[in-house]
């Protein structure tokens, strides 16, 4: 059978609910590719439509991990997609023919590829909504590619799935919780429908298993799943939490496909630690004031990690029998001055400042055993202060308040300097001396 007078049908390669692709041969380029005609949808009229408008949408993608759409056309009433032609199998055949279970490493190899093509559609605005063992194609040299984009989608809408048998059991295994709510398909369902097929893949078997669509859609909501461990599945530790990441029942806790991509490239599922980021280096200490500075080379230590610099005393000009002595020299005052805190100085002037109150009030406290005496001026009168006790005896004569003394009387009537004791002062006077009234003092 030949299509639009170009494409060449050999073998069909498999039927779907919407279309059916053949192995076809390109006789005017002398390729071959794959062709999908649709069937024909007398119960949705707006088949026809979904389909051109997927056609066109996925043609905007090239990508080595997304099947290319090459040509769209209709041919007798039937529409047809013309796209790459990948030589392998399906995972859902090669997971069969390998027993229910691949290795974590082939597994993670299929996760990074398919994850790129799905951030290639996502960048475009393309969200597959239909990720599934069936629609991820394994080439002959392990190289993943993803088909189908949107076309099936329209068949595990959740308002239809619901209603019409047998439609949405081979994708109710792979909706995203979101979807089975109702809500829009976002690039968030993808990375969950690809945690599904990767849960498949090392276990066997997809993470929620129920009877009935009703029941699986339940547990996509609110039931965890078991862990690989559970199921006898050893997985590195890394692996599985990440595994379990995808299967996140709200989107926002989900990786995009960007970062599962990265994750399962760099083989960080292995667990491996990552090397640390380059350690900024330390900050050098300052030298002691004084000390000698180094002014040899700096010269790294070991091959890998910063540069360690090592700081070396510098030779002294003074030799002794050959050998470099290193001289030390030790802080000035100056230096030890500019060192000492601040809090110290102030210390110090406090210390100081009472050491100078004490010692005054030491050095000017009066001596009361001994009687001090005031010298006066000429001119002057001053009348000693009375001792406390006054030994018996014949007193002095009073000195009358109204006496006019002369200058010179005056003058001699001023008492010595010199400590006198009471008992002499009011015994016998030395001879020659005045009575200040102008009598001879008389003996006893």
């Amino acid at each position: 059978m030949l299509i639009a007078g170009r494409y060449r049908l050999d073998t069909s390669i498999g039927r779907g609910a919407m279309g059916e692709v053949w192995r076809a041969h390109d006789e005017m380029l002398g390729r071959a590719m794959a062709l999908k005609l649709l069937l024909a949808q007398g119960s949705d009229p707006t088949a026809a439509s979904r389909f051109r408008l997927e056609a066109q949408t996925a043609g905007r993608l090239h990508h080595p991990h997304v099947v290319g759409v090459l040509d769209f056309g209709e041919h007798e009433d039937q529409l047809f997609l013309v796209m790459e032609l990948v030589e392998g199998d399906s995972l859902d055949r090669v997971l069969a023919g390998a027993g229910g279970r691949l290795p974590a490493a082939q597994v993670a190899r299929i996760a990074a590829q398919a994850a790129a093509g799905l951030t290639a559609a996502h960048h475009q605005g393309i969200v597959h909504r239909d990720i599934k063992p069936a629609n991820l194609l394994l080439d002959t040299d392990d190289t993943l590619k993803i088909g189908d984009f949107g076309i099936a989608r329209f068949l595990d809408d959740p308002a239809a799935a619901l209603t019409a048998t047998g439609q949405i059991v081979g994708t109710s295994l792979y909706l995203a919780p979101e979807r089975a709510l109702g809500k829009l398909a976002g690039p968030a369902s993808d990375v969950y429908s690809l945690g599904c097929v990767l849960y498949q893949l090392l276990t066997g078997r997809p993470p929620f298993q129920a009877d009935t669509t009703l029941a699986i859609l339940h547990q996509h909501l609110d039931a965890p799943p078991l862990l690989p461990r559970d199921l006898g599945v050893l997985l590195p530790p890394a692996f599985e939490n990440y595994l379990l990441g995808l299967l996140a029942k709200q989107p926002e806790d989900r990786p995009t496909a960007q970062q599962a991509a990265d994750w399962f490239a760099t083989g960080a599922w292995q667990g491996r630690p990552e090397p640390l980021p380059a350690a900024a280096p330390a900050p050098q200490k300052a030298a002691p004031l004084g000390a000698p500075a180094s002014s040899g080379h700096v010269r790294p230590v070991g091959k890998t990690g910063p540069a360690t610099t090592y700081l070396l005393p510098t030779a002294s000009p003074h030799t002794a029998a050959g050998t470099r002595r290193t001289a030390s020299r030790r802080p000035g005052v100056g230096a030890l001055a500019a060192r000492r805190p601040a809090w110290a100085g102030a210390v110090a002037a406090t210390v100081l400042f009472l050491a100078a109150v004490l010692a005054g009030m030491t050095w000017f406290t009066p001596d009361n055993s001994s009687a001090e005496t005031t010298p006066t001026s000429p001119g002057h009168t001053t009348t000693p202060a009375p001792p406390t006790s006054w030994p018996t005896g014949p007193s002095p004569s009073p000195i009358l308040a109204d006496s006019v003394l002369s200058d010179d009387e005056q003058h001699d009537a001023e008492p010595e300097a010199s400590a006198v004791p009471p008992k002499e002062k009011a015994g016998s006077k030395k001879k020659g001396e005045r009575n200040p009234h102008g009598d001879e003092d008389e003996d006893d």
